[in-house]
């Protein structure tokens, strides 16, 4: 299951991040509701984890568009208000459960697995960029129509470029996605992955190196 966090508590989200990528989830996460939006656009969620005050504004505001714009993707709302009204208005706006900071990890986790259990209507699971297709029900990957075997840390590489297309994703976003905390990469790990992903996918290259910040996902992109 993809699931959307959007908290602007880096040390938070990345703990969520990490536990639902441990019971084998696939996780985007946000900042802010710009980013929330681009990720909801792109890869789109299954659940969402929303944070209630982000920098940008309101999350509440932000989620009843969403309602209104008939977006349906079930939402978890948290939040360090605590008063009855508080949960009222998140739920009215069209969360579809509420959670307040702090709160304990199990806890969220449950609640995740008891949404994803009323709401198992499949989301669309093609992925369109350019001349890739990445099927991420059945994690695979073609160009041009055709088949390209992946090994599992090239499809999680390819899977977080196309996420954060138009974006330079860096070592440590490449670290994070393919390998988990108790395995402590060599230094130049990513690189390698890098350039294994690169000769599988072919020519033209749509993997660009930008020197000294990571890596980005073009349309029709030119060999380095």
């Amino acid at each position: 299951m993809r699931v959307l966090v959007v908290d602007d508590e880096s040390e938070l989200r990345r703990a969520i991040a990490r536990r639902l990528r441990a019971q084998g989830h696939g996780v985007d996460e946000a900042e802010d509701l710009e980013t929330a939006n681009h990720y909801r656009r792109v890869t789109p969620p299954e659940v969402v984890i929303l944070d209630r005050m982000l920098p940008d504004g309101d999350a509440v505001d932000q989620l009843q568009r969403w309602r209104q714009d008939g977006w349906a993707t079930p939402v978890i709302l948290l939040t360090a208000r605590d008063q009855v009204a508080d949960r009222v208005e998140g739920l009215s706006a069209g969360a579809d459960d509420y959670l307040v900071k702090p709160f304990a990890m199990e806890e969220l986790l449950a609640r995740v697995a008891s949404i994803a259990r009323r709401h198992s209507d499949p989301a669309p699971s093609v992925v369109r960029w350019d001349d890739l297709e990445i099927d991420t029900g059945r994690r695979e990957v073609r160009r041009g129509g055709v088949l390209i075997p992946l090994r599992p840390k090239e499809y999680s590489l390819l899977d977080l470029l196309v996420r954060k297309a138009g974006q330079v994703v860096s070592k440590s976003d490449v670290i994070d996605a393919c390998w988990d905390d108790t395995h402590e990469p060599l230094s130049n790990v990513e690189e390698s992955l890098v350039a294994s992903l690169r000769r599988k996918l072919g020519k033209p290259n749509p993997i660009r190196t930008v020197r000294g910040a990571g890596y980005l996902l073009e349309r029709n992109s030119r060999d380095d």
